[in-house]
């Protein structure tokens, strides 16, 4: 697999994302802003071909913010360190922010424990 992936370095705000065919974020977006989070949705929707797609390992959490105890106290915990800043999330957010982006397709990947895979399809 040496060959087929490649892990890259920077500052995905200063910096464009490589391309490539598939962009994973885990616990990337719930630290940021929205403004920045849909930066880095962005990015990654720009540096993805037709078919490429952006993985997000997130705690994702329920609309309804009643099952996954523990993405609710990240999200807690996130405005706790970063004030209005970085907070969870739910599927339903994700696949809009997405959709904004101009991603096409989006799954959610429901979780065996607090994590969930939010996958956006170019």
């Amino acid at each position: 697999m040496s060959g087929r992936i490649r892990v890259a370095s920077g500052d995905f705000f200063a910096d464009d994302l490589p391309k490539a065919d598939v962009v994973t974020m885990g616990n990337i977006l719930h630290d940021w802003d929205l403004e920045q989070r849909n930066t880095l949705i962005s990015k990654a929707y720009d540096a993805l071909p037709e078919g490429g797609a952006l993985i997000a390992i997130e705690n994702v959490i329920d609309v309804a913010r009643r099952e996954n105890a523990f993405g609710l106290l990240m999200s807690l915990n996130m405005l706790i360190e970063f004030g209005e800043g970085g907070f969870d999330y739910t599927g339903t957010d994700c696949r809009e922010w997405c959709r904004s982006a101009g991603f096409s397709r989006f799954d959610l990947i429901p979780p065996t424990g607090p994590t969930s895979a939010a996958i956006a399809y170019k």
